[in-house]
C-alpha cells in the first residue's frame, strides 16, 4: 500500500472514530452531564486556596458564593426570556422560561443548607436573622409555591409573568439587603487573583451543571406537554 493510500485509510479511520464518539455523547441523557459538573465543582471546591483570615473554611465560601451565583443566573434568565416571551408571544421561549424558573429554584432551595453549614463554619454560628439569609429563606418559599402553581397550571404565559415578577422582586430585595455581617462581593473584593480566578472557575462548572440540568427539565416538560 502506498503512503497516500495509508494516509486516506488513516483518515477514514479516524473519522470512524470521531464520529462514534460523537454519537456517544449525543445519545448520553443530559442529567449525566449534570452529575459530572456539580461532581467536578464539589471535587474541585476541596482544593481551593486558603485565605488568610478564613483559613481553609474559605473553600465553603466559594462553594457557597457559586451555588447562590449559578441560581441568580437562573432565575435571572427565567426573567429575561419570560419578557421576551411576553413581548414577541413566542411560546418556545416561555417554555424556556419555565423550566429555566425551575432550575433557578432548584438551586436557590440547595443553597439554603449549603449557607446554614457556611455560617457554621466561618461565624461559630447559625445567624438566621441575618438579612441576606433571610431573603434567601423567605424568597424560597415563595418561589416554591409560584413553581407548584406554574406546574399545576401548565401555562407557559403564566410561568413568564410569575419568573419574571420574581426575578425583579428577587434582585431588587438584594440590592437593598442591610449589610450586617454578609459583605457584599467578598471575592471580588479580595486582592488575591488566585482566589478571584479560582471562583471564576468553579462558577464555569456550576453554570455548565445547571445548563444540562435546564435541559433535562425542558425535555421533561416537552414529554407531559
Amino acid at each position: 500500500m502506498d503512503r497516500d493510500a495509508s494516509a486516506r485509510v488513516a483518515g477514514l479511520s479516524q473519522w470512524r472514530v470521531n464520529g462514534t464518539m460523537r454519537g456517544m455523547i449525543r445519545r448520553l441523557h443530559p442529567m449525566v452531564f449534570t452529575l459530572v459538573f456539580l461532581l467536578l465543582t464539589l471535587f474541585l471546591s476541596v482544593f481551593g486556596p486558603a485565605e488568610r483570615s478564613l483559613g481553609t473554611n474559605v473553600r465553603l465560601v466559594y462553594l457557597h458564593g457559586t451555588w447562590v451565583w449559578t441560581a441568580l443566573l437562573g432565575l435571572g434568565a427565567a426573567a429575561l426570556t419570560g419578557l421576551v416571551g411576553l413581548l414577541f408571544r413566542n411560546p418556545s421561549l416561555q417554555r424556556w422560561s419555565k423550566s429555566l424558573g425551575q432550575t433557578g429554584m432548584l438551586l436557590w432551595i440547595t443553597y439554603l443548607p449549603l449557607s446554614l453549614w457556611t455560617m457554621q463554619a466561618n461565624w461559630n454560628g447559625l445567624y438566621l436573622t441575618e438579612p441576606r439569609f433571610k431573603i434567601g429563606l423567605d424568597y424560597a418559599v415563595i418561589g416554591i409555591l409560584l413553581q407548584l402553581a406554574i406546574l399545576i397550571l401548565r401555562a407557559p404565559r403564566l410561568a413568564s409573568v410569575l419568573n419574571l415578577s420574581f426575578g425583579l422582586a428577587l434582585i431588587w430585595s438584594i440590592a437593598n439587603a442591610e449589610e450586617v455581617m454578609h459583605p457584599t462581593s467578598p471575592i471580588f473584593s479580595s486582592d488575591s487573583v488566585s482566589i478571584r480566578f479560582f471562583f471564576l472557575a468553579l462558577l464555569l462548572l456550576n453554570v455548565l451543571a445547571a445548563i444540562f440540568l435546564n435541559l433535562v427539565l425542558l425535555k421533561t416538560q416537552t414529554k407531559l406537554a
